[in-house]
């Protein structure tokens, strides 16, 4: 059974990566089992200076998923590169930064930084407010999902992975536009802005009001999502949202995805991403396959 995979180049021994976020930078989950032993790490959204994230509750349970608003909590990326960066490379899996910023100066400058590192790929978050417009995010309209990924990708020697929100009228003239500017691939979904109420006090749950929904639930929104993108685009797709099992990376990549994150799935099982690895190839043997890419595209609609 071959359940590796090539991303721009990166050969990835099996399609699972952890999803920014949700996973830390590996140091925990480590402790419970060989984080190496995985196709890669997707490590916390990074700034340029480090971020104390949202006050007040940043955690909700919903049915079948999470709501977060965390707010980028993480060192900056400086400390990541002293720090993490040594921890994470020793581990033998392939390593992904992910980048944010509030300003296009804030992109091309990580980028850069990050491109001097031994990071395999770059993964950015365009989901974070555009502070020089009022706040809408750069993910949210074609002209500045284009405009954002290549001011980056002028600044970037590593592949550009553009990671799509699915808060959006249209995913696939947002794929488009990601392509336009240069990507090199694109992961999807992030989250999907939801929020969750407490009848008996009349309040949010969340500090922030509202959040990223996150889980099962969201998976059918996914799965659509990524074949949308994948008739749209020549690029590889890294597919999220749900997966919780084998069956379900098998799913992904049937709809186009050539490798998936696996992320709220981590916080409710530890051993969540082992698991999903451990089953690949008895998914892969019951679909009659010995080579998993063989199933990226291949649903029949």
């Amino acid at each position: 059974m071959n359940t590796s995979v090539d991303i721009c180049g990166v050969k990835l021994k099996n399609p699972v990566l952890t999803a920014s976020g949700t996973f830390g930078f590996g140091r925990e989950y480590n402790e419970f089992y060989d984080v190496g032993l995985l196709g890669g790490i997707v490590g916390k959204g990074l700034t340029l200076e480090p971020r104390e994230g949202n006050d007040g509750v940043r955690i909700a349970e919903t049915p079948s998923g999470m709501l977060n608003c965390v707010g980028l909590q993480n060192p900056g990326v400086e400390a990541f590169i002293e720090s993490e960066l040594p921890f994470m490379r020793a581990l033998g899996c392939a390593v992904i930064a992910n980048a944010a910023g509030s300003t296009l100066s804030d992109y091309e400058r990580i980028v850069e930084r990050l491109s001097d590192t031994d990071v395999d790929m770059i993964e950015m978050n365009i989901s974070c407010p555009n502070v020089a417009h009022g706040g809408m995010a750069f993910g949210v309209l074609p002209k500045s999902v284009e405009e954002v990924t290549a001011a980056a990708k002028k600044h970037c020697g590593k592949p550009l992975i553009v990671k799509l929100s699915p808060n959006v009228a249209n995913i696939a003239d947002n794929a488009r536009a990601a392509e336009a500017g240069g990507a090199d691939a694109l992961s999807l979904i992030n989250t999907i802005t939801g929020m969750a109420v407490d009848l008996y006090s009349r309040r949010p749950l969340l500090g922030n009001v509202t959040g990223g929904l996150s889980g099962p639930c969201v998976k059918p929104v996914a799965l659509r999502m990524v074949r949308e993108v994948y008739k749209a685009v020549k690029l590889p797709i890294i597919g999220m949202g749900g997966i919780t099992t084998a069956k379900d990376v098998l799913e992904f990549m049937l709809c186009g995805a050539t490798a998936v994150e696996v992320g709220t799935a981590n916080i409710s099982d530890p051993l969540a991403a082992l698991r999903i690895v451990e089953g690949l190839e008895s998914e892969m043997e019951k679909c009659g396959i010995t080579d998993i890419s063989e199933l990226t595209g291949a649903l029949e609609d």
